[in-house]
């Protein structure tokens, strides 16, 4: 078993399940709440990521197949999707691979928007290329019967990823909403939202 990343709020780890080639996501308990509070806590973030991949996956978004489930570990056993991040990817693509990922990306963010979902945390570190595919990995602060106000969020994380990251190419996050705003039928009223959370961080 190889951990593979470690973050403030979980561990994955590179593990082998049933023959198959798996990533193990281990809840990293909090010793600053109470036990009991914490395991329940834990238990429930895991159960609700573990529907909304699989919810997600149910309406054409390509996420991690989830095979096992422990509540009582907080721990999720999900397919390994072998390509690099999109971030990665990015950097070394052609101005017309960087087109046809944008698209991809805006269509897949439309079509989790329009079946009520949001990601919750919509970084280029949170999806990756498979087979000219873009896979949505981490929906652990991701909502279900989401507002507009959670998809125009979801959609300002993403551009301010790409002006923190990807700041020589603020035109593709342009590419993904003319996509998003073609494919969503509100996606017009959620970009205004984009815009209403930028004018309030600016007066904040």
């Amino acid at each position: 078993m190889q951990v593979i990343r470690r973050g403030a709020e979980a561990e994955i780890r590179r593990d082998v399940w049933m023959g198959r080639n798996v990533l193990i996501k281990s809840r990293i308990p909090k010793t600053y709440r109470h036990p009991t509070l914490d395991r329940s806590l834990r238990a429930h973030r895991t159960k609700m990521e573990a529907r909304l991949l699989q919810e997600a996956r149910s309406c054409g978004v390509p996420t991690p197949i989830v095979y096992d489930i422990d509540l009582e570990k907080a721990e999720l056993c999900m397919q390994e999707i072998d390509g690099p991040r999109v971030k990665d990817a990015l950097a070394t693509a052609s101005k017309e691979e960087v087109r046809r990922i944008c698209q991809e990306i805006g269509r897949m963010v439309a079509r989790m928007h329009g079946h009520g979902m949001t990601h919750g945390d919509l970084t280029t570190s949170n999806m990756i290329m498979e087979d000219e595919r873009i896979w949505f990995i981490d929906l652990s602060l991701g909502t279900k019967a989401a507002s507009m106000e959670e998809m125009g969020v979801d959609l300002h994380l993403l551009k301010e990823a790409f002006q923190s990251t990807h700041s020589d190419m603020l035109y593709a996050y342009d590419m993904i909403v003319e996509t998003y705003a073609q494919e969503l039928p509100r996606g017009r009223e959620v970009l205004a939202k984009v815009k209403d959370i930028e004018e309030r961080g600016r007066y904040a």
